[in-house]
């Protein structure tokens, strides 16, 4: 369905909202900059602002809620053939290429990561949407795997792909904080991804696949399906 201008109207306003946070939330820093100084460097009230963004911390994570879903939408919309890990894999090395913000590889989050250790509220909401991609993640596993109420398996996977995909991004932003080339930064991540990817695949690289469209398929050990002999 298209975008109707109340819609449109709406979504450019938030962003613009979201965007003159963020500027004063680098330059200043978090706990710096209160709600009412937002408003009047968006031109809009106070009330308008936390129409749109529920707490402050909220305003520095406009993306939260896109953040906490992508794991799992990953999974969701993986390709036939294709198991869980490989579709973040594959989707990993894709925003590598493009220097895209969704694992954290784009320009700026060095700043980014220097403003959330200055501040305690936003350590403890940076946590939980961690927290809350997991057990997304898990969930979907879950759903997609057909997996018994009492299967552990599904979470057991869904923090190994998380804390693999932390410790990436945390390494990207140390090396940014560095102050490293960010061209350099990106090939030596390459690298690590390739043997971080490479483990989890060794390890638990084959729950959760998905199959060709209208083949049979028969159970594996550690949760694989492969297709049944004709």
């Amino acid at each position: 369905m298209d975008e109707g201008l109340r819609e449109r109207k709406k979504r450019e306003t938030r962003q613009r909202i979201a965007d003159v946070a963020m500027g004063l939330f680098l330059q200043r820093g978090f706990d710096n900059v209160t709600v009412a100084e937002v408003a009047r460097a968006a031109d809009v009230s106070v009330n308008t602002v936390f129409n749109y963004f529920r707490t402050k911390e909220d305003l520095f994570l406009d993306r939260g809620e896109e953040s906490e879903d992508m794991l799992a939408r990953v999974v969701r919309e993986r390709r036939a053939g294709e198991t869980a890990v490989e579709a973040v894999r594959r989707d990993y090395f894709e925003a590598i290429d493009a220097a895209d913000w969704r694992y954290g590889m784009s320009e700026g989050l060095d700043l980014f990561t220097q403003r959330v250790r200055e501040s305690a509220a936003l350590q403890s909401r940076v946590h939980m949407l961690d927290v809350n991609r997991e057990e997304r993640l898990a969930r979907t596993l879950a759903e997609e795997a057909d997996a018994d109420p009492d299967d552990l398996t599904p979470r057991l996977v869904a923090a190994q792909i998380c804390a693999t995909v932390r410790t990436l991004t945390r390494h990207f932003a140390m090396w940014q904080m560095a102050g490293e080339d960010a061209a350099l930064i990106r090939a030596d991540v390459r690298e690590h991804a390739e043997r971080a990817f490479d483990l989890l695949e060794r390890g638990v690289g084959g729950y959760c696949w998905r199959t060709e469209p209208g083949s049979l398929s028969l159970p594996q050990a550690g949760g694989r399906s492969t297709p049944a002999p004709r």
